[in-house]
């Protein structure tokens, strides 16, 4: 999970996109970058950290043009250093090329291997840098021989690419993660969300849609379909659980509103159990609890204040980092809680840790029940697409059974929203939606990953079928 920002054809590109990032920082803690063309040359800006960190005072100054393509970074493939810190910038045949890349490469390691065997060098551990040497490998002009290069990969990809003339946007053929187009002024601007485009007062065109590459060149837009059609779309249904921010807009629906049809939904499934109020786990659980509340009649209580000035948890690298996140960021109003019976709702369960301790917290303030309700499925599939949950064996609920999580989170009980609720909720079905995390059916190839057994694909067929089987009969035995 990363964000990209881009704006074409701007004396203000820099300064937009830098501004953009803050409105995709919920996307990335660890790196954030820039890099502008002006018709000749690129330049690039990149560090550790929150944008503001990375951008000291006085640091894009040297960023010189009116076309700029910003990212921010968590790590899901590739190591967590300033190397990897996007956008990557090359010189090759082609001459200068920037790429901004939100997702996840399926088949990059095996690219890699024989990219490696013939003489390639890379200097990062990046899955990106497999797209710039295929890139290389074709003679040109630039947009075919990206087209030429992204035939060739499978996974996830959102993709902004910047030489000194053009700006290139892209999104795979199945649509994995989002990408929106605006204008400001005559200016084009593309983004991972349309909060982004909103902060810096970009009007909302339209989402790109999969398999459709955007180029931008000499204040001139075009557009093209250059993939053959894939047989499905393949939306990530994590971004409306959790990910995305909730001012955010996807296919016509607000974010906001779908997680409080998830949160109507689990409320709906829930049924018989008697509590005094519902309290969400701020911030990503509050939108599901506003709905889970004004469904089920219950009061919405606000117990767990949290600390903003600490960031996302889920996001944080390393489980060290996460648990000290959890101690500094929320604080229970132990007015409200003690005493009572309470639903506390969740948008999910990774790894389970967070959600223990936040138990632990409530019970030492004196909640006299707790009721877990986590307004999505179980988590039983690690996601090879951009999610940081690489392996199954981090995932509680691929590796114990409902009833065992809920004596290590400590909860009176737990409720997970069924997968036929959560399609219903955010309007998806099985035929445009990506539900790998929750199903372990995932609908490309996993080349790099494939493990006998634990590994299917939604076409169906043994492995599918394997894939079901071993996350069922790992829940049973635990």
């Amino acid at each position: 999970m990363c964000g990209i920002i881009g704006i074409a054809d701007s004396r203000n590109a820099v300064p937009l996109a830098a501004t953009g990032l803050f409105a995709l920082q919920h996307r990335g803690q660890e790196a954030a970058g820039i890099v502008a063309a002006d018709g000749s040359r690129l330049t690039v800006r990149t560090g550790l950290g929150l944008v503001d960190e990375a951008f000291p005072e006085g640091t894009l100054k040297a960023l010189k043009g009116s076309t700029a393509v910003g990212h921010v970074r968590y790590a899901t493939s590739g190591d967590s250093d300033l190397r990897n810190a996007q956008p990557l910038v090359f010189e090759h045949v082609h001459g200068p090329l920037a790429i901004a890349h939100n997702g996840n490469l399926t088949n990059a390691l095996t690219i890699r291997k024989k990219l490696e065997t013939r003489g390639a060098i890379f200097r990062t551990s990046s899955d990106s840098e497999v797209i710039i040497h295929l890139t290389a490998r074709h003679p040109g002009p630039i947009e075919d021989a990206i087209i030429a290069a992204l035939r060739q990969v499978t996974g996830a990809y959102s993709c902004l690419f910047l030489t000194p003339t053009k700006l290139i946007a892209v999104r795979d053929p199945m649509g994995f993660r989002p990408l929106v187009m605006g204008k400001i002024g005559k200016a084009r601007v593309f983004a991972s969300e349309t909060t982004a485009l909103e902060l810096i007062g970009a009007k909302f065109e339209r989402e790109l849609e999969p398999g459709e590459m955007v180029i931008v060149e000499g204040g001139r837009m075009r557009a093209l379909k250059p993939f053959p059609p894939a047989p499905r779309r393949a939306f990530c249904v994590f971004e409306k659980v959790y990910f995305a921010r909730p001012d955010s807009v996807f296919g016509g629906r607000a974010v906001m509103t779908d997680r409080q049809f998830l949160g109507a939904e689990l409320a709906r499934e829930m049924k018989g159990v008697e509590a005094d109020c519902v309290v969400p786990v701020p911030d990503s659980g509050v939108p599901h609890a506003m709905g889970f509340a004004r469904a089920s009649g219950l009061p919405l209580e606000m117990g767990l204040v949290r600390n903003h000035y600490i960031g996302r948890t889920f996001i944080q690298p390393g489980q060290a980092a996460r648990d000290m996140s959890v101690r500094l960021k929320l604080a229970p109003v132990k007015t409200i809680l003690k005493g009572k019976r309470i639903v506390l709702i969740d948008d999910s369960i990774v790894r389970g840790t967070t959600s223990r301790r936040i138990v632990g917290l409530l019970r030492k303030s004196g909640v006299k029940e707790i009721h877990m309700a986590i307004a999505s499925p179980p988590i039983v599939g690690p996601c090879f697409y951009g999610i940081d949950t690489p392996s199954r064996s981090e995932l509680i609920a691929a590796t114990r059974s409902k009833e065992a999580i809920r004596r290590f989170l400590g909860a009176d009980s737990l409720n997970y929203l069924s997968i036929e609720g959560l399609l219903r909720a955010v309007g998806g079905t099985n035929s445009d939606t990506c539900t790998a995390c929750f199903t372990a059916r995932y609908p490309t190839p996993i080349v790099d990953f494939e493990e006998p057994g634990l590994i299917g694909s939604e076409a169906g067929g043994p492995a599918a079928d394997a894939a079901a089987a071993a996350a069922k009969a790992s829940a049973r035995d635990s």
